[in-house]
């Protein structure tokens, strides 16, 4: 039984946190008949590359192999449904691809990208797209359907059920968006991030260790260390990605 729209949008827009919101989704669009799911975002794109991969937020219940692949070996950046979304908005059926192939308009690396994803089961799909803000930024879901479902399976549920797929997709992208994150391994600790959200205030080097009750030496330390966790070379920078992954000013970590 398929959960109702309205129930799924209570949920998750009360999700308290992106594990629970995603698992959520990841049970919702398994009722759909997509079995795994990979969601992405980055707010570094320019007009040449996506950013650096480890600045990706990535959301997925994909197996490792495949996001070695797909991820980290770069298959990624020559996938004909990722062109597709940072090109569109929108939902997009993967018998777009399969026409593009067909047409002998792919590149050897789009092809070895699209028989990678067929040894991995990955063939049948929609991929929604969504519209930014920004031209920095961009998310994009890809769904993939069950082992044994048809790209005209596909297109059926989507006739029958796009619409409501679509809104779902788009608020779980706009919650996730609102969310506290973060990509490295590493996360903030309440000192440092207190001491960047006070450089994000315009404070002073001393006007920081008088409010934290600090030497200026041990803010400096704490701000290095932000640095290093987030992985920017600049305090400036770790404070822009903080607010990027939402962990500024948190009532409750």
């Amino acid at each position: 039984m398929k959960t109702n729209l309205r129930q799924y949008l209570i949920d998750i827009t009360n999700a308290p946190s992106i594990e629970e919101m995603w698992e959520l989704h990841v049970r919702v669009m398994g009722e759909y008949g997509f079995d795994r799911l990979l969601y992405g975002f980055t707010n570094f794109r320019t007009e040449h590359s996506l950013g650096d991969p480890n600045d990706f937020l990535l959301l997925t219940n994909h197996n490792p192999e495949y996001m070695d692949g797909f991820i980290k070996q770069g298959f990624f950046s020559d996938a004909p449904m990722v062109k597709w979304a940072l090109e569109n908005d929108g939902a997009q059926s993967w018998r777009w691809m399969a026409e593009v192939a067909a047409s002998g308009a792919v590149s050897p690396k789009m092809a070895k990208v699209i028989e990678f994803n067929r040894d991995m089961q990955v063939i049948a799909g929609y991929t929604i797209s969504f519209k930014s803000v920004s031209p920095r930024s961009k998310g994009a879901i890809a769904l993939t359907a069950k082992p044994g479902i048809s790209q005209d399976d596909v297109d059926a549920i989507w006739a029958e059920s796009g619409t409501d797929l679509i809104v779902m997709n788009n608020v779980a992208h706009l919650k996730i968006l609102n969310l506290p994150f973060h990509v490295s391994g590493r996360t903030l600790t309440k000192r440092q991030l207190e001491a960047l959200q006070w450089v994000g205030d315009g404070k002073t080097m001393q006007d920081i260790a008088t409010i934290m009750g600090l030497t200026q030496a041990t803010v400096e330390k704490h701000l290095r260390l932000a640095r290093d966790a987030l992985d920017v070379e600049t305090t400036a920078q770790a404070v822009l990605k903080a607010a990027f992954q939402n962990q500024m000013y948190l009532v409750d970590r």
